[in-house]
């Protein structure tokens, strides 16, 4: 088990530095097709989670730069608020609403989709950007570890919520969820919050990851029918606010090598804007291409085998209706 965590990590290690820097950014963006990001999208609401700062910020200023009737949801109103007035600005776009709620908690989940359901607006696009490092083990006040609260349990509670306005949007509504390629390093695993082992929030990170990506799987196959894509990525290692306080040795040891929040982003919004055609349901996306889920020997594939174990946890844990 050694041996293969080791090799996980190396694996992990030598294809991040190859792929996700801003260096492999500017080599992948040489086969990008420019008209794929000058598509407009008036008329399309878009909700984006976690979207003050960071990548979630660059998606809502990029879908709204696009036309895009925008819903930033952040928890904290006085930034979210000044970040909304920043992409006004900068877009000319004043179809760009602020929702506050803290996706830590369920009930307040449910709170927000309860009165946003209230507006009756479809929902073509979701994004599930939310997300937290948290490095100590701190439980949330409905008892839940804080990564998992926020990376899974809130990421899902969210989505099953959110799905009747997304099923007024068909046949273009898509759910992304940006994952991490931090997966890599994690099979799935139904230990949910950590609990038999010292905690180490980097691989508590990782394994809800790698739960985002297989439970993207499971919706595109479950909700197939319903006319909803679903769809993980991964934005590479970019230079954010959360990068910088989670994992500052990273952020300094990389400095001058990683991603802008725009270039971090930039999969996030070729996915909306693309017509679903091109686009393949319950996949996992990497610089506006499919990539793989699992690293060669790395062992995480048949972990999947999990997924329905996982859910049927969480969403006992969300106390939603079956």
């Amino acid at each position: 088990m050694f041996l293969l965590k080791t090799w996980r990590s190396t694996a992990f290690g030598v294809y991040g530095y190859m792929n996700f820097t801003k260096n492999g950014f500017i080599e992948h963006s040489k086969k990008f097709k420019p008209e794929d990001m000058q598509l407009q999208i008036e008329g399309k609401n878009c909700v984006v989670t976690g979207a003050n700062s960071g990548i979630g910020y660059a998606a809502a200023e990029g879908l709204a730069s696009r036309g895009a009737t925008v819903y930033m949801v952040c928890r904290n109103k006085e930034r979210g608020q000044e970040a909304l007035s920043k992409i006004q600005t900068s877009t000319g776009n004043q179809n760009v609403y602020l929702e506050v709620c803290d996706l830590s908690s369920v009930n307040e989940i449910k709170s927000f989709a309860s009165s946003f359901a209230s507006k009756d607006v479809p929902v073509h696009v979701l994004v599930n950007n939310a997300g937290l490092l948290e490095n100590k083990r701190t439980a949330t006040p409905e008892g839940f570890e804080l990564n998992f609260a926020v990376n899974v349990l809130g990421t899902y509670t969210m989505t099953e919520l959110m799905l009747p306005l997304l099923e007024k949007a068909t046949p273009d509504a898509k759910v992304i969820t940006v994952a991490s390629g931090g997966m890599y390093t994690s099979p799935l695993t139904t230990d949910l919050q950590f609990s038999g082992e010292k905690f180490d929030g980097v691989e508590q990170y990782a394994r809800n990851k790698r739960i985002q990506v297989a439970l993207t799987e499971k919706w595109a196959d479950k909700y197939k029918n319903k006319g909803i894509g679903f769809y993980s990525m991964h934005p590479g290692w970019a230079e954010t606010p959360g990068v910088a306080k989670s994992l500052p040795s990273f952020s300094e040891s990389f400095a001058g090598k990683l991603r802008t929040s725009e270039q971090g982003a930039d999969t996030i919004v070729w996915l909306a804007l693309q017509p679903k055609e091109k686009l393949v349901s319950g996949s996992f996306y990497f610089d506006r291409a499919e990539a793989p889920k699992h690293l060669k020997l790395a062992g995480t594939s048949k972990s999947h085998d999990l997924i329905d174990s996982v859910i049927d946890t969480v969403h006992s844990m969300a106390a939603l209706d079956p």
